[in-house]
């Protein structure tokens, strides 16, 4: 939390920077810092207003409101008519809460630890998710890519279709989770979390966790129009294409904090709750986060299809795969954190140059 304190700093250099008219590299660079620790108070705050609200409302809250910052800059992007940087965004988030997070979690929560073990059924529930996601980007993609489609309408379409049954298939991963089948996943385990929170940290009251979230998005909002705003100028300065910028940066901004989270709790040896960060997190952009850009879109009167590249919908599902195979026998070291972490990095080359 001190960190963030100090990171804070970066918000009134990138407004100032962005009235000064300064370089749209300097201006993006600062807004994106700037963005990095209001997140982490967007997710602070959840969790303060989720010890109030108890474990169910707060489990629900934690779901919905996980990728806030994410979601505020994609929603900004998309306004703007950066399609591909959204695009891009989604399958960044995906690849590097499932390959980056994941990673890195468990290569340093095996250093420590030697081997750790977690829910089983968190597992399964887990993996379960992601192919779903994965059928729900993949359908899109292959209709467009076998149907002549040159104004995208029926692809549209058939996305709209698909958004909305993603939508529905998170709901009923909520409802599995937090209510049918809660006892399955360690109810008393989230207690004992939320009375760790309550011993290591100081409380906020119910008041001061509203208004923390409230000012925190409203900053990221501010903060994100601003980094949207120079985007196109900046990475044409810089030799970066938009969909790098999507893939590998945008996610790393809004949810860095949230990454440490995992990292931490994994360090901890408290591997349940670093697998249900990264892919629990995973699992929220592609059946929820993305279904809500592409009405969104609708809004916006820049309408968005979920037909992404073939090389995207490769990479997703390698990242699927892989996570899927390190994640099933409920454990995991050292080594399998790595190798996830080496896929990322190819990854991350490829796109760099794609």
């Amino acid at each position: 939390m001190k960190l963030l304190l100090v990171l804070l700093l970066f918000v009134p250099l990138a407004i100032g920077a962005e009235f000064a008219h300064m370089s749209p590299v300097v201006v993006f660079a600062l807004s994106a810092l700037a963005i990095i620790p209001l997140s982490g108070f967007l997710g602070r705050a959840t969790e303060e207003i989720s010890v109030h609200t108890g474990p169910t409302v707060g489990g629900l809250l934690n779901a919905t409101l996980g990728n806030l910052a994410e979601l505020i800059i994609a929603l900004l992007a998309l306004r703007a008519g950066l399609l591909d940087l959204v695009k891009a965004s989604i399958t960044g988030s995906i690849l590097g809460n499932l390959l980056l997070v994941l990673g890195l979690s468990q290569l340093m929560g095996g250093l420590k630890h030697r081997v750790q073990k977690f829910n089983v059924n968190l597992a399964g529930l887990n993996v379960s998710l992601m192919v779903m996601a994965m059928i729900g980007l993949v359908i899109p993609a292959v209709y467009h890519a076998t149907h002549v489609d040159p104004t995208r309408a029926l692809t549209r379409k058939v996305s709209y279709g698909v958004a909305a049954l993603l939508i529905v298939g998170y709901l009923l991963s909520l409802l599995y989770s937090m209510w049918t089948h809660r006892a399955v996943f360690g109810s008393e385990a989230r207690e004992v979390v939320e009375l760790e929170h309550d011993a290591t940290h100081a409380p906020w009251s119910l008041r001061r966790s509203l208004v923390v979230l409230l000012v925190s998005a409203g900053f990221v909002g501010w903060l994100s129009e601003i980094l949207v705003g120079v985007t196109e100028e900046a990475t044409k300065s810089i030799g970066l294409s938009e969909v790098f910028v999507g893939l590998i940066i945008v996610p790393i901004i809004g949810n860095a904090a949230e990454h440490s989270s995992a990292v931490l709790m994994a360090m901890k040896n408290r591997m349940d709750l670093a697998i249900s960060i990264a892919m629990g997190s995973s699992a929220q952009v592609a059946l929820l986060i993305a279904p809500v850009l592409v009405f969104a879109g609708v809004a916006f009167g820049q309408p968005m299809d979920l037909a992404f590249t073939a090389f995207e919908v490769v990479a997703v599902a390698l990242a699927v795969s892989v996570a899927n195979t390190v994640v099933r026998d409920a454990e995991s070291n050292w080594l399998e954190g790595a190798f996830l972490l080496l896929v990322y990095g190819m990854l991350a080359v490829a796109f760099f140059y794609f």
